[in-house]
């Protein structure tokens, strides 16, 4: 199989991370931090060392701030339903997931409203300032997307970082498509909430997600229970992790998702964002100027994209161009991807569109065999037309 669906998780992962997980349950096998014993110790450690690893890597001076969850919808709801539980406004972009736009809109019963700023790619000037233009007085949060899940631009979130903290507001950060692959340290790109998943291009298990948190913004607790510290007391704990880290964590998918962001710094990021993006400019030439393909992302660019490449066909839905792609043993994404407002920017509403991305095990011959069979699903569907 030919698997370019790595957007939504990466597939297949690292032999090192198959390696940690099998591991873990043999070893690590106690609850952490509920126990004296030697495997209940062991297994706190090596949940304490990812914490460590990821704090480093991130920019995140104390590991006690990372906090895991089950993905990083979670970890976005954890600072959306944190932040806005007893009402106020967000500032979010116009190409947000449904991660963030459905939290958001189930908070509307409390009083909460948002307004999405305008992103315009590869300018960071109005960019920026449609944020600007969107902060209200009774504005308590900014959140938006590292870079779009459909059109593979980024946006300028140290500028918008920049502009939170001059108007006092906390600043949150989606990494769903960046967190591996992007550059990010918290604190050069102003970010008081990175949220981001696992089992993407940091190639842990699915099942993991991680919430960081970086300064003085304290999060109301959206889930409360057992932590193993502080046992007597009927009220949460104030201190993190174990404040928004309540029951039972994933050690072996922790230890996997070590062993993934292990991966990632032994082959460098900057390295795999470079093969990545050559693979989907490789892509994007051969079926620009194909009759009856439309491209919707810009041409790949390390500087100022992901490396994802999305487009439609003329005259089929895109569901039946993934299916066709399917019988050839090319997994894609087709639809909507969970981002409606990023399609409407597009202008690929309602029928949504065809996306592709690569990983560290894509190949040369993997990119032309699904550019070849892309163009003859273009060419049959001209014929037919």
């Amino acid at each position: 199989m030919i698997y370019l669906d790595n957007a939504a998780t990466t597939y297949p992962k690292p032999p090192s991370v198959r390696q940690a997980v099998a591991e873990a349950f043999l070893r690590y096998g106690a609850n952490p931090g509920r126990g004296g014993h030697a495997m209940a110790m062991a297994s706190a450690a090596q949940v304490y060392a990812c914490r460590e690893a990821l704090a480093e890597f991130f920019g995140l001076e104390d590991p006690s701030s990372v906090i895991f969850t089950a993905n990083c919808t979670a970890a976005l709801n954890y600072v959306i339903k944190g932040m806005l539980g007893h009402g106020g406004h967000a500032v979010i972009s116009s190409c947000e997931h449904n991660a963030v736009i459905r939290p958001l809109t189930a908070l509307a019963e409390r009083g909460v409203t948002f307004t999405e700023a305008a992103v315009y790619p590869c300018d960071q000037v109005r960019t920026v300032e449609s944020f600007r233009r969107a902060i209200r007085p009774d504005t308590r949060l900014i959140v938006c997307t590292h870079a779009s899940n459909v059109g593979g631009w980024r946006l300028p979130i140290r500028e918008i970082g920049a502009l939170a903290h001059r108007f006092g507001l906390p600043f949150a950060v989606d990494a769903a498509q960046s967190a591996g692959i992007l550059p990010i340290h918290m604190a050069a790109e102003n970010i008081d909430f990175l949220c981001m998943p696992g089992h993407k291009a940091l190639y842990g298990p699915m099942g993991t997600g991680v919430l960081l948190c970086r300064g003085e913004t304290r999060l109301e607790t959206v889930l409360g229970g057992g932590t193993g510290s502080m046992s007597l007391s009927p009220e949460q704990p104030s201190e993190l992790p174990d404040r928004l880290e309540s029951g039972t964590v994933n050690v072996p998918g922790i230890c996997g998702l070590h062993a993934g962001l292990r991966f990632v710094r032994q082959h460098g990021r900057e390295a795999l964002a470079v093969k990545e993006t050559a693979c989907m400019r490789r892509l994007y030439d051969s079926v620009a100027g194909v009759r009856g393909i439309r491209l919707h992302t810009l041409r790949p660019d390390v500087d100022r994209t992901v490396p994802l490449v999305t487009l439609t066909v003329v005259g089929l839905p895109s569901e039946a161009v993934a299916a066709q792609l399917a019988a050839e043993g090319i997994a894609v994404r087709a639809g909507l991807h969970c981002s409606p407002s990023a399609h409407r920017m597009l202008a690929t509403l309602p029928q949504g569109a065809v996306r592709f991305c690569p990983s560290v095990f894509t190949t040369t011959v993997d990119v032309d065999e699904t550019a070849k069979n892309l163009c003859k699903i273009a060419r049959k569907a001209l014929q037919s037309s």
